[in-house]
């Protein structure tokens, strides 16, 4: 049995994968104040208390996988950089190992997400997809050949800062017109607020009642009213988030986009206006090599899905 463990910027959890179910689950609160050897031992005691939870105990467990924020160098288990809890270098893995005594691996919490997902989740009947996490910026994995592909020093698949609008929105990352500035959750709510802001009219103020309270949600509630602000808004959102995945397929040609995060709740309310865009417009037609575009299905779970997987397929 693996114990797979999410770390987060306010909180941690874990389960313990047995087959393909999680037990156990457990949860403890991280700090960016702490230091990394606390936030380490924490971790330890985490993984205690879940095989206690799941009525087992630490001898039942044979390693343990840490999905972290972060630039990862998965073949030592080193957060390379995590700006939030500002660590430079540091060998989480070997830290956590020396408080359980278990062999403990460590990969980015995104390629976590996208392996869970495609071993437990929606990528399960599919031997190469990519995972696309839409939230404050745009996280991705990439699964090919069944594998997980993180490129050199697990430095790569950073689909999030690939460019679809030259010397368009400062992003992050010091380029500009990446496509997180645009397909992100972020982007969606700037662009709901700057649609609201111009027409008073539209149903979009009924489920905002200020700027403030629009979220990701906003958009699509007012559709179903037929709104035309907010079809308008996501008319400019999926022309954006398929420019992206259009990238994407062209790159690796994957039978599945998988799309995570919140606003993948919205299913084919997202998916089919997004399919109308990106099938006409690949490279390569849709019918000689066929791909699927499908929303994510084990929701937070799925890094401690994957973060175990990682940590069972290193062993």
């Amino acid at each position: 049995m693996v114990i797979g463990i999410d770390l987060g910027g306010m909180s941690a959890k874990a389960a313990i994968l047995s087959g393909s179910k999680l037990e156990g689950k457990s949860r403890v609160e991280t700090s960016a104040q702490a230091p990394a050897e606390q936030t380490a031992l924490a971790l330890a005691e985490l993984a205690l208390k879940t095989a206690e939870k799941a009525g087992k105990s630490m001898n039942d467990i044979q390693a343990i996988g840490i999905g972290s924020p972060g630039v990862v160098d998965s073949s030592d288990g080193t957060v390379v950089s995590w700006t939030n809890f500002h660590w430079k270098n540091v060998h989480l893995g070997a830290l956590v190992e020396k408080y359980t005594g278990k062999r403990t691996f460590v990969l980015n919490d995104a390629n976590a997400a996208a392996l869970g997902e495609a071993k437990f989740g929606a990528g399960k009947d599919y031997s190469d997809s990519v995972l696309l996490t839409l939230g404050t910026g745009i996280g991705s994995g990439i699964i090919l050949g069944g594998k997980l592909f993180e490129g050199y020093r697990s430095a790569g698949a950073e689909l999030g800062h690939t460019v679809i609008c030259m010397d368009g929105e400062q992003c992050t990352c010091g380029r500009k017109g990446c496509f997180e500035r645009y397909a992100s959750t972020t982007a969606l709510i700037s662009l709901t607020r700057e649609a609201m802001r111009s027409d008073r009219a539209s149903a979009m103020w009924k489920f905002a009642h200020s700027l403030d309270e629009a979220d990701g949600r906003t958009a699509f509630l007012a559709l179903k009213e037929g709104d035309a602000a907010a079809q308008g808004v996501l008319d400019k959102y999926i022309s954006a988030l398929g420019e992206g995945v259009l990238n994407v397929l062209n790159i690796f040609r994957p039978q599945a986009i998988i799309l995570g995060g919140g606003i993948s709740a919205e299913g084919e309310t997202l998916l089919e206006p997004l399919r109308r865009y990106v099938y006409p417009r690949m490279y390569v037609s849709v019918e000689y090599a066929p791909v699927s575009l499908v929303c994510a299905t084990l929701g937070n779970d799925a890094g401690l899905y994957g973060a175990a997987q990682f940590a069972f397929e290193k062993l």
